[in-house]
């Protein structure tokens, strides 16, 4: 990995000063002012809730968007960048939170995209995939360089992307969410790198809604919130505690099962359900069985590869089954489709929004009321009233921060697109509600809402069965935790376990 000539400053000198960045779009104050350094060596992490100003900053600073004022200080000279191409011929380069791979093309290629390597002959493509294997070698990754990205499940893709960002000379390397569909053993992978990195004098600029794992790399800590950055320190002056009242204003908590009610019979009943890897010759799900019932939060937990997302895109009608069968109130739907499942009351977030759960070309209303069509639709005849509640509804119900329907989806932050999935499937009114890692890319407070809003649904009989690879969040409103290891069920337990039991009997603890 080359990260080009190290700059004279001596390590924690300021290599870059952001200096009053204000951006606006439109009457929408994204950044109003913000001031802070990025040091040599050093990791300077980002924290704020989802709409805080993070992303929009990073982008300024990475040159993919303008600031409406403000200076940008790079080794004590004015800057400015109108494009990432001039930013990265600086020395800064950015890893975005949603990947921006070609996914028909091979990692190789991905990596080496407008900056091929060539001789007089044409492209040294012997050549470039040396270099990716060395990559993935330093990154401890078994990915071959001719693997199509489209192959690869999301956690590889993301490291396919640190990848090709670790292959420039960087001096500055912001990395927006990079962990966000890691296992925990490809996080230590990262962790070391960036270590590494930075014992080399890059200085690395972090964004994260993980926070207890942030505070493991960072070195200083700004805190946005609504624009404005409310607060900064060094690592020895904060905690967690620190964070989140900078955040939010005080202290947050996911919360707790909801009590007070009986659940219901079986409503999701699982026998036998096994999905193969069509490719490998073994089975990602083996011969599953659970029975969910109405009212009940069921969490599933497990490190990457356990089969958490198979399972649940198998129950949705995505993937079909290598044998068992799926019952909903007592009916076998195995056969159905995905649109019969949802109108018969079995829906699923996705856990790539941008690939599975919007339509980019869409408004944030038109997103809302995708799946339920059928509700405000008549033959040929659209009731754009009912249309217009269903989209009100959502947005007040999941709480999206928009200028309204009809705003476009791609002006949303990460965590308001994410809770547009969420809330385009409670609009179908679902029996059963499978959410595949529903906080990836939503900060604290949204994710408080979100699990907030799952309770409630379940209190009125809604069945949830969500996904996560944060132990944090088994232990919130789940009535059961189940974990799954390598295809099959390890363990349950009750709400009332220890994290430490959760990570044993998920294998978590022979990668630690």
């Amino acid at each position: 990995m080359s990260t080009g000539t190290e700059p004279s400053a001596a390590v924690g000198e300021v290599v870059l000063a952001a200096r009053d960045i204000a951006k606006s779009y439109g009457s929408i104050r994204a950044l109003k002012g913000v001031n802070f350094d990025i040091h040599r060596g050093q990791v300077t992490t980002l924290f704020g809730e989802n709409g805080a100003g993070k992303s929009t900053l990073m982008k300024i600073l990475s040159g993919v968007v303008q600031p409406t004022s403000g200076a940008i200080i790079l080794d004590g000279r004015p800057v400015s960048f109108a494009s990432s191409t001039e930013a990265r011929e600086h020395g800064i380069s950015i890893i975005h939170q949603e990947l921006s791979l070609a996914p028909n093309l091979s990692v190789r290629d991905n990596i080496f995209m407008g900056r091929e390597i060539r001789t007089a002959t044409g492209v040294d493509f012997a050549e470039e995939e040396r270099q990716t294997r060395a990559l993935m070698a330093e990154l401890e990754e078994e990915i071959d360089p001719l693997t199509p990205v489209e192959d690869l499940r999301l956690g590889q893709q993301q490291i396919v992307e640190i990848a090709r960002a670790l292959s420039v000379n960087s001096r500055i390397l912001i990395m927006d969410e990079p962990t966000s569909a890691l296992s925990a053993s490809e996080v230590e992978v990262l962790f070391k790198v960036i270590r590494d990195l930075t014992a080399r004098g890059v200085s690395i600029v972090y964004i994260s809604h993980h926070l207890e794992e942030a505070l493991q790399i960072t070195d200083h800590a700004v805190v946005l919130r609504d624009g404005a950055m409310t607060a900064y320190a060094p690592r020895a002056a904060i905690d967690l505690e620190w964070i989140v009242r900078n955040m939010v204003g005080d202290n947050f908590d996911l919360g707790t099962p909801p009590t007070g009610y009986e659940f219901g019979p079986p409503v999701l009943q699982v026998e036998q359900v096994s999905v193969a890897d069509g490719t490998a010759g073994f089975l990602l799900v083996d011969r599953l069985s659970l029975d969910v019932r109405a009212g009940e939060i069921v969490c599933i937990y497990g490190l990457m590869g356990a089969g958490r997302t198979e399972l649940l895109e198998c129950l949705a009608g995505r993937i079909a089954p290598a044998g068992g069968r799926v019952l909903l109130d007592g009916a076998d739907i195995s056969g159905l489709s995905i649109a019969e499942r949802i109108a018969r009351g079995l829906a699923l977030v996705p856990e790539d929004r941008q690939r599975d759960g919007l339509v980019q070309t869409m408004s944030v209303g038109q997103n809302l009321s995708l799946a339920s069509i059928r509700a405000f639709t008549k033959g040929l005849f659209t009731s754009r009233r009912s249309e217009q509640s269903i989209v009100e509804d959502a947005i007040r119900k999941v709480t999206v921060k928009t200028d309204g329907g009809g705003a476009a989806i791609g002006s949303l932050s990460g965590g308001n697109q994410q809770k547009v999935v969420i809330g385009k499937m409670l609009a179908t009114n679902p029996k059963v509600l499978l959410l595949d890692e529903p906080s990836r890319g939503i900060d604290v407070g949204a994710k408080g809402e979100v699990f907030r809003l799952l309770a409630a649904r379940a209190r009125q009989g809604l069945a949830v069965v969500y996904t996560t690879s944060e132990v944090g969040e088994c232990l919130s409103i789940a009535h059961r935790i189940v974990v799954m290891h390598r295809g099959r069920i390890s363990a349950e337990f009750g709400s009332d376990v220890s994290k430490e039991r959760i990570m044993a009997a998920s294998g978590e603890a022979m990668v630690a």
